[in-house]
């Protein structure tokens, strides 16, 4: 039976005829490892859009992770394995042949500090941070538990001399801002595997750049940008809008009033790893403090430990180069697939 145009695969990562016609593009600049949870809230589907379709990063795995048990937005039990689905799902949308890259993770948090689960994921990381034919940087940017990174690094110590850690969440940091109203802790994607923070906070020397709560709670969209921006930029953007109405339709069953913006809140691992400055490159357009790593606790409280580690603590992220820079892109893309 012949594919549709829908399912058929046309491009291949490391190509961005969307960008540079049928020529080549710049050398990527750094290597990228994306750990999510595919299954849970869209705004990481946002993230890996806007990341493959970023021509300065080499993408070398996609790590499709677990939620919590009972989790609103997959209550499991197979959420790892939902997250590989879903990114297939999205794949195809794409017309992206992405198979190769694509690695489920662990289905549980860990049970402990010292045992890890060797999974097909943490097997990646570890792959790729060892490899001794390149010295391009490796980035592993984490938008939801961090059981997998855990994992590799308790498997392979030596990995911490061999990338940087982008991790989106853990709470508030008191001396920088205040907690929101109503909100529960542990900090929902710390709250996956308290024990997996403890390893990287606690036990690792992993180089770490933290995007904490306050931080990607400013990562707002409203809805008139996502209906006139997104919405109609091909089957892409439809895919993408209609996972946040998903989202609308749970939450307004529940009686909760309707809001006009959506927390796009994974997107700073694109903002701080494809978006760097062109020259000495680094974040250089969000700002961020160098803090001792706190101390974790079983609950996933944090305490200050004034011998720490440092570590990148980001108090403040480049809205406006994020967002123009995926819409662009989502324009871009949907032009070239328009004209094919």
């Amino acid at each position: 039976m012949e594919k549709t145009a829908m399912t058929q695969a046309t491009w291949a990562l490391g190509e961005t005829p969307w960008l540079f016609g049928d020529g080549g593009h710049p050398a990527p600049r750094s290597r990228v490892i994306i750990d999510n949870d595919f299954s849970g809230d869209p705004d990481d589907l946002y993230q890996v859009v806007h990341h493959v379709l970023s021509p300065s990063v080499d993408i070398r795995a996609i790590i499709g992770s677990h939620l919590r048990p009972d989790d609103p937005f997959d209550s499991g039990p197979d959420t790892a394995a939902n997250a590989c689905q879903r990114l297939r799902e999205l794949f195809a949308v794409m017309g992206l042949d992405a198979e190769d890259r694509i690695f489920q993770g662990a289905d549980v948090a860990l049970k402990d500090r010292t045992t890890a689960h060797d999974t097909p994921a943490a097997r990646a990381i570890i792959a790729e941070a060892m490899r001794d034919d390149t010295d391009t940087p490796l980035f592993v940017v984490c938008g939801g538990g961090l059981t997998d990174l855990a994992s590799a690094w308790l498997l392979e110590p030596r990995i911490a001399e061999r990338l940087t850690v982008v991790w989106i969440g853990g709470p508030e940091y008191p001396q920088l801002a205040a907690e929101p109203p109503g909100i529960t802790n542990p900090e929902y994607n710390l709250a996956i595997d308290v024990v997996a923070g403890q390893v990287l906070f606690n036990d690792s020397p992993l180089d770490l750049w933290q995007v904490p709560r306050n931080i990607y709670r400013q990562c707002l969209v409203s809805d008139i940008e996502l209906r006139l921006r997104v919405a109609g930029r091909g089957p892409l953007g439809r895919f993408l809008y209609d996972s946040i109405s998903v989202v609308d339709r749970h939450v307004w069953a529940t009686g909760a009033l309707r809001a006009e913006t959506y927390a796009l809140g994974d997107s700073p691992l694109v903002l701080l790893t494809a978006l760097q400055s062109y020259f000495q490159p680094d974040s250089s357009s969000s700002d961020h403090v160098v803090l001792p790593a706190p101390l974790l606790d079983d609950t996933g409280a944090a305490t200050p430990r004034p011998d720490g580690r440092p570590i990148r603590v980001y108090t403040r992220v480049d809205t406006r180069l994020m967002f123009e820079d995926m819409f662009g892109k989502l324009q871009a893309f949907a032009d070239w697939r328009t004209e094919r």
